[in-house]
């Protein structure tokens, strides 16, 4: 792969219309993976042709771009991340990056005990691993084809590597696992780790449950807590979406993301990279730049990458329109979105 260390003097910060400063970039390496879960894609998804995927070097370009223009935070994301092949010179291309101030991970845990020390060694700070239900027979169900306990020792094996920070993330489906809640906030306090509930995305058409009848929202979840724990409010944050509060009794923090009930767009900091080369500048609206096409167009020139970026800016939308209620406006799945 290319030297993508020299970094441009240029003192360049994106902004958007809205006057928000965009200095965080989630990139999706692959949409890909080794679980099939029930609000994430379809049973019989239809992946992307492997020509169409961005090279591991193109992906190292766009990063570079992203932090020469100011972005501090950037997130791997998937699909699964460590099922790509090769990734992990990709993560020490980008962790070598100057100007970035972290380079952060969310993976479903399966492949951690192979790669935990070496995400560790390539720059990765922290790690999000989703984890949706302590039962395996559950787990297996939102899963499709998951198995608890290798996600069990996934956690163990980030554990032991050593990161900044390691927390869990549970998307809470009603009648499905909004029952765990205060279980998964034990267990993941039992192990130093903080945790985020988040609710379900509407994204792509899913014929497991019906979205507004599986809702289970924020405010619902915090109330479940509240009859355990004591959840004290807190201006912490790790640069995403997520509000937290502090368990009175552990110490431990809690997160809610909640694009629903307490829409966080008036804040939105973030960008999101497809795996086929796509820049979202929402997550719930279809406004976005074909940066495939600028970089095959342009080989070997990072600049009109960075004009493309700079440009997309004039398109970010002030927020997404959610509706439950209504079949998905956004037909593209989280794991095509990068998750």
């Amino acid at each position: 792969m290319q030297d993508i260390s020299t970094q441009d003097s240029s003192n360049d910060i994106l902004v958007d219309n809205f006057g928000r400063r965009v200095n965080y970039v989630r990139i999706s390496v692959t949409d890909r993976c080794d679980f099939r879960c029930v609000y994430c894609m379809d049973e019989d998804m239809e992946f992307v042709p492997r020509e169409q995927l961005l090279t591991l070097e193109e992906l190292a370009t766009v990063a570079r771009a992203f932090t020469e223009l100011g972005v501090s935070k950037i997130r791997i994301t998937g699909g699964e991340p460590l099922v790509r092949r090769n990734v992990m010179q990709l993560f020490e291309q980008i962790g070598a990056l100057p100007g970035l101030g972290e380079l952060v991970m969310t993976t479903n845990g399966s492949q951690l005990p192979r790669y935990a020390e070496q995400l560790k060694a390539a720059g990765m700070k922290r790690l999000n691993i989703s984890l949706d239900s302590l039962d395996p027979e559950r787990f297996r169900r939102l899963t499709r084809v998951g198995e608890l306990d290798k996600v069990l020792a996934g956690i163990d094996a980030a554990r032991a590597a050593g990161f900044e920070r390691t927390k869990i993330n549970a998307v809470i489906l009603k009648n499905r696992n909004h029952d765990e809640v205060t279980d998964l906030v034990r267990f993941a306090s039992d192990r130093g780790m903080d945790l985020s509930f988040i609710e379900e995305m509407p994204l792509g058409a899913i014929g497991e449950h019906d979205r507004y009848e599986a809702y289970y929202s924020s405010d619902q979840i915090r109330a479940d807590l509240e009859e355990t724990f004591t959840l004290l409010p807190t201006t912490e944050t790790t640069g995403g979406p997520s509000k937290y509060f502090q368990l009175a009794e552990t110490g431990t923090r809690v997160g809610f993301i909640s694009p629903h009930s307490h829409n966080f767009c008036d804040t939105c900091n973030r960008v999101r990279l497809t795996c086929e080369g796509r820049l979202l500048l929402c997550l719930g609206q279809e406004h976005s730049v074909d940066l495939r096409r600028v970089l095959r167009a342009n080989p070997g020139d990072i600049e009109p990458v960075k004009q493309a970026i700079r440009d997309s800016m004039a398109i970010k939308p002030k927020g997404h329109d959610f509706n439950l209620q209504e079949k998905p406006v956004i037909f593209r799945h989280m794991n095509m979105t990068g998750g």
